[in-house]
């Protein structure tokens, strides 16, 4: 039986065989790397994506997916994993004309169910604007480990308020 230890030390243990540790070597930067699987939209099935959007600047409050309660201001896509932030962001102004104006800010985080303790949690995944170009437009929802099952929060942010500094509210 080998039990995973703490530090770099083999320790023998009466009646056992030696604990090892255990680490990874792969760094952020390979993991970002690593090349994601092109998809077929003509043979692969979308999925369906719940997006939930707020035009104050803000994401939603976590408790407000709790108790199988969602926000009411749902969209929802039926799109690919390899659908990129720019792509998302056209598809929500087609639904909210006033988010066209160029300047518009549009934060996105993925929310999900939290394994380890009841409840769901949020990752900012990136921002887009509208009629400008972005580092983080051709983000894909596979290159941030999106899940089938998980949300998508957009906060809005119109062109004549400036985004908030800590998008995110206190819980």
């Amino acid at each position: 039986m080998l039990a995973a230890g703490v530090g770099g030390q083999g320790e023998r243990l009466p009646g056992r065989r030696r604990k090892m540790a255990v680490e990874s070597r792969v760094t952020q930067e390979e993991i970002k790397k690593e090349p994601e699987k092109p998809i077929d939209r003509e043979k692969t099935c979308p999925l369906l994506l719940r997006v939930f959007t707020t035009n104050n600047g803000r994401h939603h409050r976590m408790d407000e997916f709790s108790r199988g309660n969602v926000p009411s201001s749902e969209l929802q896509i039926y799109t690919w994993m390899d659908a990129t932030l720019k792509e998302l962001t056209s598809l929500v102004k087609e639904v909210y004309p006033e988010a066209r104006k160029k300047g518009t800010h549009f934060n996105f985080a993925i929310v999900f169910m939290d394994l380890k303790r009841p409840g769901y949690r949020v990752k900012e995944i990136g921002s887009t604007m509208s009629g400008r170009k972005g580092t983080d437009d051709s983000m894909t929802l596979q290159s941030q480990k999106f899940q089938i099952g998980d949300y998508l929060d957009i906060a809005i942010t119109p062109p004549n308020r400036a985004p908030p500094s800590g998008r995110m509210r206190p819980y």
